[in-house]
């Protein structure tokens, strides 16, 4: 499930157009994740998986699930 999610994500960032911008915003989207997880390992990630991660955790309510979210796709994506 968390694959699907994750593949669906990223497909999307992909189809909208953000793939073709995420080396430009991949470094803030680096920032805000790293902001709420510490310790997130998100080498070996692209640009476009890292700005998708990051918008998924913005459409999320609460921090716990806002974590939660950003640390189950980190997971799935690695």
């Amino acid at each position: 499930m968390k694959t699907l999610i994750a593949s669906a994500l990223v497909a999307t960032a992909a189809l909208t157009g953000v793939a073709s911008a995420a080396t430009q915003t991949s470094v803030p989207a680096q920032n805000e994740i790293r902001e709420l997880i510490p310790n997130a390992d998100l080498s070996g990630l692209t640009p476009a998986e890292i700005v998708s991660i990051d918008q998924a955790m913005d459409r999320v309510d609460g921090l716990a699930q806002k974590i939660g979210t950003g640390q189950a796709l980190i997971q799935s994506l690695r």
